[in-house]
């Protein structure tokens, strides 16, 4: 206990020694280089190009593009743990709303630099919510000296900010707000637009309205780095690209006002690209799964009157995950043959594919990270099937079948108990069932740790430190080779089951059987592409060669070179 106890502080200190030190250790960046100050523009007024207001920032304040130090540094906090008061030459931002919107965005501002002032109808309940730094007042005095201004507020309480009109002409509105599913879609024009409708001498620009609270408040390390853009004047949208920058997240030009209706709805989708190979997935479980529960569950009900339903939530799952993680994994590599196999047929690869192979193609990803779900899942509930009671009590009931029955006893009444193959039987042991039971285990553990380097991989983080090259070998050359694994897995299992009448139950195949019906052709097909006949026609269709001589690639006769040798 005591070595244990001594670990667990080593770590800790170790933890907290690293913490400390890369915290610490953190230089200051200049995100923007000395761009004029506004004695050097034309403008009579404090410039509002954020251009020109960052060179106010001290560099003590301004914040790198990556996040490398923490949000609110320890000497900008005060005794309470709010904000201390920012320099006085620092750029000023108005916020319209008091909302966890409006706090995050204002607490965030406060940590790049900026001052922020913030208006409301009632500023004195909400003075205490936001940073001491922050300035909270009624909306008519936030809006008179920012000329950015972000806008807080949902579409319903737009109206009220009509009164402000006079006084926000000619500045910039920033949207920040989303609306709800019921309300985007009877609406035919997005907020931005109504906003915009509504302030016709302003400039409105969207932007932040895809990042949540947490993460404007926390930085782009815990979150999206991407913040979608939309204006329709360009010196507004460079201006707040800016301001962005300042923040520390990467500004997204998304285009023009009429834009920001497809970024609005972006919030409101629910994993889009997950909808379809999720589908998939669970049909190809409710069917496995229908097929199993006849096979292992209802056929011994009906032919031999016994009980088995108890294998529903363990036992019958179990037999499916394996085939639909198989079945998945297959689909993955499916769609790259059927491809090759257009591209073969066409004789280029200038022509586009079916709508639905595109989809499909586009939909790998997901397909192969399900099949990764379904085979840990699969393995989770292998290591439970010992501890449960039915398997304790087959132990028991094998146990019982080799005691040998006693001389005087009269027969046993049961048959099982004098069953041939185990009455009398002091030594079980079959050599052939071991060894396969041996390979069995080791090819689905190699095929699951192949998987899960598939996984790992997949993920932005790692997939964006490898070059195309190693990328590319690890999700088709070493995903070819978890099928192979999976397949090879599949085949020790059924063994030679697949040729035993008794394994036909209502005259259904075993299941695995099924399963290898598709693997088998896309192994098939990945090797036949193989072959040079194909390799190289498929090489030189990639390489832009069609079949009917439509591009033609010629060399003048004046300009012959002599032919070289290259062995890349």
């Amino acid at each position: 206990m005591s070595v244990c106890v001594c670990v667990c502080v080593c770590v800790c200190v170790c933890v907290y020694h690293i913490f400390i030190i890369h915290s610490s250790d953190v230089g200051h960046l200049d995100l923007f280089p000395h761009l004029g100050c506004c004695e050097q523009c034309s403008n009579k007024h404090p410039c509002a190009s954020v251009s020109c207001i960052l060179t106010y920032i001290p560099s003590a304040t301004r914040t790198s593009g990556k996040m490398d130090k923490p949000l609110i540094s320890r000497r900008l906090m005060d005794s309470d743990g709010s904000l201390a008061e920012t320099p006085s030459g620092t750029p000023k931002v108005g916020i319209l709303g008091s909302g966890d919107f409006a706090r995050s965005l204002a607490t965030r501002l406060v940590g790049s630099g900026f001052s922020v002032v913030v208006g409301s109808r009632n500023p004195k309940r909400i003075a205490g919510l936001f940073p001491s730094s922050v300035h909270v007042t009624f909306q008519e005095q936030a809006v008179s000296s920012p000329e950015i201004i972000f806008v807080a507020v949902f579409r319903e309480h737009y109206s009220s900010l009509c009164a402000l009109s006079d006084q926000l002409a000619g500045k910039i509105l920033v949207d920040v707000s989303n609306p709800t599913e019921n309300e985007h879609l009877p609406h035919r024009e997005s907020n931005d637009e109504f906003l915009a409708s509504l302030f016709p001498a302003c400039t409105v620009v969207e932007a932040f309205n895809v990042i949540s609270a947490w993460t404007r408040q926390a930085g782009p390390r815990d979150g999206n780095q991407q913040v979608p853009i939309c204006s329709d004047q360009p010196e507004a949208k460079l201006s707040v690209s800016e301001m962005v920058h300042a923040m520390g997240f990467k500004p997204v030009d998304m285009g023009p006002l009429a834009s920001t209706r497809e970024v609005e709805a972006m919030p409101l989708r629910l994993l889009p690209g997950w909808k379809v190979p999720t589908l998939l997935a669970l049909g190809l479980f409710v069917c496995f799964y229908g097929y199993n529960f006849i096979r292992d569950v209802l056929h011994p009900y009906v032919q031999e009157n016994k009980n088995k339903f108890y294998k529903l939530p363990v036992s019958v799952v179990n037999t499916t995950l394996p085939c639909v993680a198989y079945m998945l994994l297959s689909l993955v590599y499916l769609p790259g043959v059927l491809a090759a196999a257009l591209q073969l047929q066409r004789g280029t690869k200038y022509r586009r594919f079916p709508d639905w192979l595109d989809h499909w193609l586009q939909h790998r990803k997901q397909i192969g990270l399900l099949s990764f779900f379904c085979a840990v899942l699969h393995a989770l509930y292998s290591f439970c099937l010992p501890l449960r009671r039915s398997h304790r009590y087959d132990l028991v009931n094998l146990a019982i079948k080799q005691m040998p029955p006693p001389a005087c006893a009269p027969a046993p009444a049961c048959p099982s108990l004098s069953t041939p193959g185990f009455a009398n039987k002091g030594y079980l042991w079959d050599e052939e069932e071991v060894w396969r039971m041996e390979i069995y285990l080791s090819l689905g553990v190699l095929a699951l740790g192949t998987l899960s380097l598939l996984a790992v991989t997949s993920l932005p983080s790692i997939a964006n430190s490898l070059n195309w090259r190693e990328f590319s070998f690890v999700q088709s050359t070493l995903g070819f080779v978890a099928l192979v694994l999976s397949t090879l897995h599949t085949l020790t299992y059924g063994w030679t089951r697949a040729f035993e009448e008794s394994r036909y139950k209502f005259y259904l195949p075993p299941t695995f059987t099924l399963t290898l019906l598709v693997p088998c052709v896309v192994i098939l097909a990945k090797g036949l592409f193989l072959l040079p006949c194909f390799s190289r026609r498929l090489a030189k269709i990639r390489r832009g060669w069609e079949k009917d001589g439509a591009v033609r690639f010629t060399v003048s006769t004046e300009h012959v070179l002599p032919e070289k040798t290259s062995h890349v």
